[in-house]
């Protein structure tokens, strides 16, 4: 598993809530390559709840959308937009639960939109959100005038969490 480095760093206005590290609202997730899944490794906090100890389910699915926007910059090396976000909802995610994992995948492809799946465990591995998200990709030259050019791993290779 290996770190993906942020593509938008450098961007000129960037400031995503769900992946700047200097936005001071966001959730600041950051994003790792495991085989054909991109993973994000996320703690909950209380200020994110929708009930008392439980994570908002919009909170929820922004986690959700965002990894899924990540899986379209590293596996098809552009940049897009979600067209769809369908979520089930199986368990509550609670905001005392110390890490959440998030995992995406392509599931299909036809043309420039991309089916990608999503699923959001809690620390016992349980899992408590599935989604499927479609994405409209991006052609390259549309891409590139958004500021993407590529989106590129960092470091040397991590375990398994």
């Amino acid at each position: 598993m290996r770190k993906i480095k942020n593509p938008w760093m450098q961007k000129e206005g960037y400031d995503c809530f769900g992946c700047s590290p200097d936005n001071p609202i966001g959730i600041h997730m950051e994003f790792y390559e495991d085989g054909d899944d991109i993973v994000s490794f996320w703690n909950p906090q209380t200020h994110y709840q929708g009930w008392v100890d439980t994570m908002h389910g919009g909170i929820l699915a922004t986690i959700a959308d965002e990894t899924a926007g990540w899986v379209v910059f590293r596996k098809l090396q552009t940049s897009g937009m979600t067209t769809k976000l369908e979520l089930k909802y199986r368990k509550p995610v609670m905001t005392t639960d110390p890490q959440i994992t998030v995992r995406g995948r392509i599931a299909e492809q036809r043309r420039n939109l991309v089916t990608i799946d999503v699923s959001i465990e809690n620390s016992k591995g349980e899992t408590c959100v599935e989604g499927r998200a479609t994405y409209f990709a991006f052609n390259k030259a549309q891409a590139a005038e958004m500021g993407f050019t590529s989106c590129g791993l960092e470091g040397d290779e991590l375990l398994p969490m």
